[in-house]
């Protein structure tokens, strides 16, 4: 099996001077709370229940591992093979960036922005019960788990009556189905889209934006069979390499980075495609 550990190492880091807010942050400054509908950040910010995230001390997420958690060349998968997911019922997209554990890589993206947390403080982990969504270590040394069904409409109530709980959408966990619930590193050189991803988060600025951009392309490449699936981590690093990362300055800069990202795959990753 080909090893393709060393795509995310790939990408030249270049240091990106941060903006004095993002715009996010810019917005929220004119009024407004920002509450996370993702899983596993919804997670975490039940687990702080409302202590500053400056006393978190490490945040970690759960990845279910998709379908080809246990396939023996999932660079080769067929997309019927991908889209079984055995947990969780999600679109077409998003349930292949489950499979590549690129969505994984995304929300740790997501983490360090939403709690301000650096690098070295966030991670992931695989869970393929898919019951514990994060777990939160304090800086006096104590763990929180948050853990439900695999269902999303938990998440969104929530967002939806933060700070109060209202009634259960849910069957609530029986404490013995929390038996036997197992946690594991991710596998070096089995994920590199997720590699690729967090070497994105980590170089900052535009990085992210045009990783999502060619994330969406290639792996639509691929549902409509132009591209096997080991084809998108690398035009991943291949895009991102050839990007000169910049600050984030306006939604207008973004959305030209995002068109240029998106073209630039069709034109390297398929060139009659269009």
């Amino acid at each position: 099996m080909r090893d393709d550990s060393d795509l995310g190492d790939r990408l030249v880091v270049r240091a990106v001077p941060p903006l004095p807010r993002s715009l996010v942050d810019t917005a929220l400054a004119r009024g407004g709370e920002l509450i996370p509908v993702d899983s596993e950040h919804s997670a975490a910010l039940q687990c702080l229940a409302g202590r500053p995230a400056h006393e978190m001390a490490r945040l970690v997420v759960t990845a279910s591992g998709g379908a080809l958690r246990n396939h023996p060349d999932w660079r080769s998968a067929r997309p019927d093979e991908v889209l079984a997911h055995p947990v969780w019922a999600m679109g077409a997209r998003i349930t292949v960036d489950s499979a590549t554990l690129f969505n994984k890589g995304l929300e740790l993206i997501e983490a360090v922005a939403l709690f301000d947390l650096p690098w070295e403080r966030v991670g992931a982990v695989l869970h393929p019960q898919a019951i514990v969504h994060a777990l939160v270590t304090f800086t006096d040394g104590s763990t929180l788990v948050q853990a439900a069904p695999p269902d999303m409409r938990l998440p969104i109530q929530l967002a939806l009556s933060w700070p109060e709980h209202w009634d259960a959408v849910v069957t609530p966990i029986d404490p013995r189905a929390l038996a036997g619930l197992t946690f594991d590193e991710l596998p070096a050189g089995r994920h590199p889209a997720f590699d690729v991803a967090v070497a994105a988060g980590r170089l900052g600025g535009t990085a992210p934006c045009v990783l999502n951009a060619v994330d969406e392309t290639a792996v639509q490449a691929y549902l409509d069979g132009h591209i096997p699936l080991g084809r998108v981590p690398e035009l991943l690093t291949e895009v991102l390499e050839e990007h000169a990362v910049q600050p984030v300055a306006s939604f207008e800069q973004l959305m030209e980075v995002d068109r240029w990202a998106r073209a630039r795959t069709r034109e390297i990753g398929l060139a009659p495609w269009s």
